[in-house]
């Protein structure tokens, strides 16, 4: 059954409505369509990554709070394993509410960070990287994240970056990373344009780097060179996770060919993504 991933980071239950415009202050409006998933960048690429055909496991604190049970239920329908570093938290996961507009795809976004579900390296499940083939880190458990990035590189398992945005602690995983995906929203220390970002990761050691620029093309840098990748256009109608299935599919990918072609058959996926409401329901139809 395809390759094994290793996705750590963060969880979160997600609320997407569908509405034909954001709310004015105090205003009431109705929704014309909803859904319900797990979430959070880590999540989302872990299933993609199984819905491509492989093994995911996601490594997060879940907890015990009966939302968790709404979390697993979706998880299990996708094939995710879930190991958790908290199992006896009380506190309720993370609830995001999100507002789609139909007319563009744009969304809004509340929701809490990891922040105040953080584990420490003592939490994490003895031999979780066994037969593990790649591992993402999305950055929003750092502790942890570093732990298992020093397993995986001693282990020479290749380490996927997710770099939404710049968060302390980042400083000491990136060395060990293999293939940094950044948003164009990823502004590491003193950094303040793309050609400082790209500068920063390259001399820390990181060879395959991405940023990606929503319906841009992808700019990337490689021992092999340089380049761009054209986005497929599309008329979008949800972009909410679209990033997190590029990582998911990227890590499919990246286990059977080279870089760049990596990162045009993930962003296809990612856009194709993005012509269905919500995070899940693109796997309803049949990948063209």
């Amino acid at each position: 059954m395809g390759k094994k991933g290793l996705f750590v980071g963060m969880l979160t239950l997600d609320l997407v409505y569908l509405t034909a415009s954001f709310p004015s202050p105090n205003q009431k409006i109705s929704a014309t369509d909803y859904t319900v998933s797990a979430g959070g960048p880590a999540t989302n690429a872990a299933v993609t990554f199984s819905y491509l055909g492989n093994q995911a496991i996601l490594l997060t604190v879940a907890g015990n709070h009966p939302i968790k049970e709404l979390i697993s239920r979706d998880l299990d329908d996708y094939k995710v394993a879930l190991a958790d570093l908290d199992p006896v938290r009380t506190e309720p996961p993370p609830v995001s509410s999100i507002i789609v507009t139909q007319t563009t795809g744009d969304r809004a976004v509340v929701s809490l960070n990891a922040s105040k579900a953080q584990a420490g390296r003592n939490a994490i499940p003895p031999h979780i990287l066994q037969g593990v083939d790649i591992v993402l880190i999305d950055g929003h458990q750092i502790e942890v994240s570093c732990a298992i990035a020093q397993q995986a590189k001693i282990n020479n398992i290749p380490i996927v970056i997710d770099g939404g945005s710049w968060k302390p602690g980042l400083e000491n995983i990136l060395p060990m990373v293999d293939y940094a995906i950044c948003s164009d929203n990823f502004y590491p220390p003193n950094c303040h344009n793309t050609e400082q970002v790209f500068s920063y990761l390259s001399n820390i050691g990181i060879p395959h780097i991405a940023i990606t620029r929503g319906e841009k093309p992808i700019l990337y840098l490689s021992p092999t060179g340089t380049g761009e990748i054209e986005i497929p256009q599309i008329n979008p109608v949800d972009t909410l996770g679209a990033g997190d299935i590029f990582h998911g599919a990227f890590c499919h990918y990246i286990l059977q060919t080279n870089f760049a072609e990596t990162l045009k058959a993930a962003a296809k996926i990612a856009s194709y993504s993005c012509q269905y409401f919500g995070t899940r329901r693109w796997m309803e139809r049949e990948l063209t």
